[in-house]
């Protein structure tokens, strides 16, 4: 509530304004789709399973999807599968010695080129459930193709979460919509043309033998080998699958008919001389005992949950605005919001694609998780935020092992994990932003609600990150200061992870967890920790050349250097993602951001989440004509499809993509952190008296906002 306060105090004018209609700004963002388009596949789901389709509403057309945009799957965050290892290959297996700034040596798992960590990287991996297809007998007996799809119109109704899609086939209208259960991992097909009277037109599920293994983002499906897996009938509505070990469930409300020519392949057939063909289809790791709900009700409870959904979260209206920019930021914010509600809330924290493709095998980069995350406590949906945070909770043994075994105190998050939060080789070891986001997590839930007993629920947890986060920093004698890294790999993935010492994003991040651990200790009723105290009266200023912040200090060529100007120019972050504090200085962050704008090397590799978060600089600085240009600049990695999503393209070969295709198809951390970043820039931050610090005040803006929470 004190939140809520002192955002209407700063937006005066939201008082003399009557409530946003919540369901006008939701329905005039639908993305509606008038072709056959590969990149604007549509999804439903309930946050952890999701069904996504093309323009017929179900996944007809799989193979021209995934050959030219986004693929189409059905993925649920439970159904994980792991290869037989006969070689009882260990993380320690993947070891490689480093050297820390004390000369003793450190072996961390970083070799992902020999068996044992390629093994170890692609197992446990998400598994994709059933593909499920339009299935016309044409009379000629010719294939089904996307050219005999005529006058399509399909939309995405985001009130409702139904997708609703008209077409013709044969001179015949067809319309299916297709909806999700918020409650199961149940989807409903509504399907009505005069072509399933004739019996020309039903239904087709296939099951695959999984992803493609040798394919790390991105892959296609398997449907060789069909000996491998298993797709028996248990019953007339019931398919047992088990592949790999792994075991799961389809339930459907319709009898299910055998492909006697196709293995793993399936029918639904409708009843006699009616024209529609309704059907139920529900995904459970084990046999269902409640019965499975009718398609009508599936659409019904949909339509609830996603009204209560929009009506209890924030908001954000541009209309009256004059400026050609803001329906193209009202539209991203609305998409986002579905797009990340739809498939980033599992029982295991999202992957960078969510629940629409596989990428790195489906595994969670706790790294992600902030920008996965915090955006839905900024939108008042701390609940959802919740969800992902408590999965940190519930691994904090297997981090606590992981520290102990690095001779570090408390809990050491592990970067590329599955459900067992078991560390994935590669670089990912040597990577270590991802260590403060529970703490700043945490805090964010705190602040939304400091009656709530957040405090004691996530206690452990933002003590035990401390505790690893002061014991990762080294004292330098020499220097009289502590020191973190060697190894390491900073945020700016380019630089050498065997010598790359005190860059300046993480030592700011550093300096920030353990003051607002040390805050938590003494809201407890406990003293600080005086060898916290210690370490934050020792660190290290943060690198600088030329008046300007560089990435880190032991490569302090950020600005002399093109080389080192691509990927994440993450020492703009102190200020911005981050607060500031004693640390930084204004003017030097200023003149930082001037040359990030103006010298950096765009085009080689930039990512999605690296445009917010330059906006969040921006605006922590007051220059929201910058935060909003560069927010919605139409540059590489930036460029969202009709449906919200914004793909991720270049440098082929080190993000091992299938060839011939576009690297990421989906990337959610760019729209969380975009829902992150228009948040700073409406609602601001704690001390802030700007309203809206990161839009424009030229006249063509016009912002209604309710409901955002202030960042730090």
């Amino acid at each position: 509530m004190r939140h809520l306060l002192v955002f209407v105090a700063l937006a005066s004018s939201l008082a003399a304004s009557p409530p946003i209609d919540r369901h006008a700004l939701v329905a005039r963002n639908n993305p509606v789709v008038t072709t056959v388009d590969p990149w604007a596949p549509l999804t439903v789901g309930n946050g952890g399973f999701a069904f996504t389709v093309d323009v017929t509403g179900l996944q007809t057309f799989g193979d021209h999807y995934y050959a030219n945009g986004i693929p189409l799957e059905t993925l649920a965050r439970w159904c994980w599968v792991t290869e037989a290892n006969p070689e009882n290959y260990t993380v320690a297996d993947a070891n490689r010695d480093y050297v820390q700034p004390d000369g003793t040596t450190l072996a961390l798992p970083s070799n992902s080129d020999e068996a044992a960590g390629q093994w170890l990287r692609r197992n446990p991996r998400l598994h994709p459930l059933g593909q499920l297809a339009l299935d016309w007998r044409k009379p000629d007996g010719s294939p089904f193709t996307p050219a005999d799809i005529v006058d399509p119109h399909q939309t995405l109704d985001q009130w409702t979460g139904v997708i609703t899609s008209h077409f013709t086939l044969g001179a015949e209208p067809v319309s299916v919509r297709t909806s999700c259960a918020p409650d199961s991992d149940t989807i409903a097909i509504e399907l009505e043309s005069p072509l399933v009277a004739r019996g020309e037109l039903r239904l087709r599920l296939r099951f695959p033998r999984g992803h493609d293994p040798s394919v790390k983002n991105t892959p296609a499906f398997d449907w060789s080998q069909p000996e491998s897996h298993r797709s028996e009938l248990r019953d007339t509505h019931t398919i047992a699958r088990e592949v790999l070990g792994t075991t799961y469930t389809v339930t459907t409300s319709l009898p299910i008919t055998p492909d006697a020519a196709a293995p793993h392949t399936f029918a639904f057939e409708p009843n006699e001389g009616t024209t529609t063909l309704a059907l139920s289809l529900r995904y459970s790791e084990s046999v269902p005992t409640n019965r499975i709900p009718e398609p009508a009700a599936v659409r019904a409870a949909s339509a609830a949950h996603w009204e209560q959904f929009w009506t209890r979260g924030a908001a954000v209206d541009l209309t009256g605005s004059t400026n050609p920019l803001a329906p193209k930021l009202e539209r991203r914010i609305v998409q986002s919001q579905y797009l990340t509600a739809v498939q980033s809330v599992g029982e295991v924290p999202p992957q960078e694609s969510g629940l629409t493709c596989n990428t790195w095998y489906g595994k969670h980069h706790t790294e992600m998780i902030w920008w996965h995350t915090a955006h839905f406590v900024l939108w008042g949906r701390p609940d959802l935020a919740a969800t992902n945070l408590d999965w940190f909770v519930r691994r904090l043994p297997e981090a606590r092992t992981l520290a102990a075994s690095r001779n570090l105190a408390g809990a050491r998050w592990a970067k590329m994990v599955g459900p067992d939060m078991r560390e994935s080789p590669g670089g990912n070891p040597l990577i270590v932003w991802n260590q403060p986001h529970p703490i700043y997590l945490a805090e964010l839930l705190r602040r939304h609600d400091p009656a709530a007993a957040h405090a004691t629920h996530y206690f452990d947890l933002v003590q035990d990150t401390a505790a690893c986060l002061a014991t990762m920093l080294q004292w330098d004698e020499t220097r009289g200061t502590y020191v973190l890294g060697p190894p390491l790999w900073i945020a700016q993935e380019i630089h050498d992870q065997a010598t790359s010492q005190n860059p300046s994003f993480e030592l700011a991040y550093w300096r920030w967890a353990l003051e607002t651990a040390q805050t938590w200790r003494e809201r407890a009723g406990l003293e600080r920790n005086a060898d916290w105290d210690h370490r934050l009266a020792h660190l290290p200023p943060l690198a600088t050349d030329d008046g300007k912040y560089v990435a880190l200090e032991s490569h302090p060529d950020t600005w002399t250097n093109l080389n080192s100007r691509h990927d994440h120019p993450q020492m703009l972050m102190p200020l911005g993602f981050l607060p500031g504090g004693p640390d930084v200085d204004r003017a030097t962050m200023d003149r930082t951001l001037d040359a990030v704008l103006a010298d950096w090397d765009w085009e080689t590799k930039i990512w999605g989440w690296d445009y917010p978060m330059i906006a969040m600089t921006a605006t922590r600085l007051n220059r929201p004509q910058d935060a909003i240009e560069v927010l919605l600049r139409d540059g590489p990695n930036n460029r969202y499809a009709p449906n919200g999503h914004c793909p991720q393209g270049s440098d082929r070969a080190r993000q091992g993509a299938a060839p011939g295709r576009t690297e990421i198809a989906v990337y959610l951390p760019a729209n969380g952190s975009f829902l992150s970043a228009v948040a700073l820039m409406i609602a601001g931050w704690e001390g802030n008296e700007t309203p809206h610090p990161g839009i424009p005040n030229d006249g063509t803006w016009t912002v209604r906002a309710e409901g955002l929470q202030p960042l730090p």
